[in-house]
């Protein structure tokens, strides 16, 4: 009997754009207030969100990708 992995986040697709989509949109929001208050601060902690968010989706796809590998092995 194959054994069953815990996919996490993987598994859904749709739950998973929706997530990183709103993410993206608030850290948009934070950045553009952060310049429009000239906050240096704010700016440097907003660009350090964005990167983390576009690392974490290069992981989830990372992960899609060996998961569908795996299937096809």
């Amino acid at each position: 009997m194959r054994e069953l992995k815990p996919r996490l986040m993987i598994a859904r697709p749709h739950i998973t754009v929706l997530v990183a989509l709103i993410f993206m949109v608030l850290v948009g929001c934070s950045l553009a207030y952060a310049i429009q208050s000239q906050s240096v601060t704010g700016l440097i902690l907003s660009v350090i969100s964005l990167t983390a968010g576009i690392y974490c989706l290069h992981l989830l796809v990372k992960a899609r990708q060996e998961r569908e590998k795996e299937e096809t092995a």
